[in-house]
């Protein structure tokens, strides 16, 4: 398995970006127009035999934060530390291009990625009620240099 890191859309491998989202958010559609729509969109693939198995996407806030905003492993390939070593390549390229802080929201129904946040470094800040009526926990992680784990 290898790890792609695209700075923009990723026209070549939007097909099965869209197909690896559908198959970890219950069939949800990621539309192009969407993903055109985030400034500073940083895609990282994880692909083997030149299929992707797991995505990690996110862009910049217009705080200056990077929001780390959708991500996931294909069900067969989860239990492996996939997603630890995509959160862990982007918060490496995150410093490369300077920034000091990342942000992501989790849902308590996805305790795996709340888990694997806080295993990570990040802490949890504040929550909030979306505009669906879903409950969101806001966790943040300080990626200046020196103080990546």
């Amino acid at each position: 398995m290898h790890i792609v890191t695209i700075e923009g859309v990723p026209y070549d491998w939007l097909k099965q970006l869209q197909e690896i989202h559908a198959h970890v958010f219950d069939g949800t559609n990621l539309p192009l127009e969407k993903l055109e729509s985030k400034e500073g969109l940083i895609c990282l693939l994880a692909v083997e035999n030149e299929k992707v198995i797991g995505f990690k996407l996110g862009y910049t806030h217009p705080d200056g934060v990077f929001y780390s905003w959708l991500g996931g492993v294909h069900e067969t390939q989860r239990g492996q530390g996939i997603a630890s070593q995509l959160m862990r390549r982007q918060h490496e390229h995150l410093q490369t291009l300077s920034f000091k802080k990342v942000r992501t929201y989790g849902r308590n129904e996805r305790k795996a990625m709340l888990i694997t946040n806080l295993k990570h470094g990040f802490d949890i800040v504040s929550t909030f009620v979306d505009h669906k009526g879903r409950h969101k926990i806001v966790f943040e992680k300080n990626i200046g240099i020196g103080v990546l784990s």
